[in-house]
């Protein structure tokens, strides 16, 4: 390789990053990326703490690397790279048969499952209400035989085993109607989420363990809501190939009322209304957040029912889509998310004259939450 050459190449080199220096230097800091349906780390500002400890350099490492011009493109790109070499996973994600996209369950810490099972048992005997617990099985275990031969994958069926045996709640089975239906389009492929017919089977589990008889699916019409729905484990993924979910309703609205409880600055309550359906949702990438208008602390929903009982269920987002059928059976249902709520349960169950109460989780979400000792105050 002659002398003029080497000095062409690193001449190139030297010009490739500083396009890439002058483009990341003008372009303007995104705040959110609607392809990853996540805040991105803004510019950090440094302290004599924060310097000493490393702290800074980590954070405006992250910001680099979240504020780099094309960033969604070279997320892509890596992604298309992985497949092409023969790769069947990129970022904890399968690229599984018929477009599915699975996120990898590991095994989960043995010791934090007992203390999540723990919490569920103090919550049942500190409670007068009757109490049912669930876990729902995600795609990993329903759809097992989509995933790429051989690839790692831990049982989430023994963990359902442990669960039922271990609580003292009533149990209800979810594993089973949805391992019936498997066939059909129970979970979105580009989402960790239930769809809405899956969640109406998972109903139809938790209907003998909450007494009431479930409605038949033949009761409702499907309401297509959306056919352009990619969820966050596409956008986790990298993934660009596939192709994108639909998102369907069955239960009208009618008459349901939804309402969000919040604190001001000053520790004032504030109710903030909400829907059952939020459709202007649908006009964003996280449309699962139709349902219900997305994440809350502390929801109401309130039925025309009004000689039913009232729920309490303490949940996660896979709640979302299953509560639209359980309004055909309570007056209220009442919705706490352990992430952002801390106050006593005990003391909201009294004060709202609950009647019955629901603690359901995805096996994933269960196994790795460190909110739920929350539960027990």
């Amino acid at each position: 390789m002659s002398k003029k050459y080497c000095i062409f190449l690193t001449a190139l080199f030297c010009a490739f990053l500083g396009v890439f220096l002058v483009a990341n230097a003008v372009s303007p800091d995104r705040e959110f990326s609607q392809m990853e349906n996540r805040t991105l780390e803004q510019l950090p500002t440094p302290s004599v703490e924060s310097l000493l400890s490393g702290e800074f350099m980590k954070d405006f490492e992250t910001y680099t690397t979240d504020q780099f011009v094309g960033r969604d493109g070279w997320i892509g790109l890596k992604a298309a790279t992985e497949r092409t070499l023969g790769k069947q996973e990129n970022n904890g994600v399968y690229f599984c048969d018929q477009d599915t996209l699975i996120t990898r369950f590991d095994q989960p810490d043995a010791q934090k499952v007992q203390t999540n099972l723990t919490y569920v048992n103090n919550f049942v005997e500190n409670v007068d209400i009757p109490v049912v617990f669930s876990l729902i099985p995600t795609q990993a275990c329903i759809w097992a035989d989509r995933l790429p031969a051989g690839a790692p994958n831990a049982s989430q069926t023994d963990i359902l085993d442990q669960a039922k045996a271990a609580t003292g709640a009533t149990w209800a089975d979810l594993y089973t109607p949805l391992w019936a239906h498997k066939d059909e389009d129970i979970f979105y492929r580009t989402d960790h989420h239930w769809t809405s017919l899956g969640a109406y089977y998972g109903y139809t589990g938790l209907a003998q363990a909450l007494g009431f008889t479930p409605v038949s699916l033949d009761s409702y019409t499907e309401t297509v809501r959306s056919t352009e729905f990619y969820g966050t484990v596409f956008s986790s993924s990298g993934v660009r190939w596939v192709k994108p979910d639909t998102i369907s309703t069955y239960v009208p609205d009618t008459g349901i009322t939804v309402t969000e409880h919040t604190y001001d600055n000053k520790g004032n309550p504030v109710e903030k209304p909400r829907a059952l359906y939020d459709t202007s949702y649908l006009s964003v990438k996280d449309k699962y957040s139709m349902f219900l208008g997305g994440n809350q602390s502390l929801g109401v929903v309130t039925t025309p029912n009004t000689d039913q009982p009232k729920l309490l269920i303490i949940r996660d987002s896979y709640t979302d889509s299953l509560v639209p059928f359980l309004t055909a059976h309570y007056s209220e249902i009442h919705l706490i998310d352990l992430r952002y709520y801390k106050l006593s349960i005990q003391d909201y169950i009294k004060a709202n004259d609950i009647d019955q109460a629901l603690v359901l989780y995805s096996v994933p979400n269960f196994v790795t939450d460190s909110n739920l000792l929350w539960i027990t105050k």
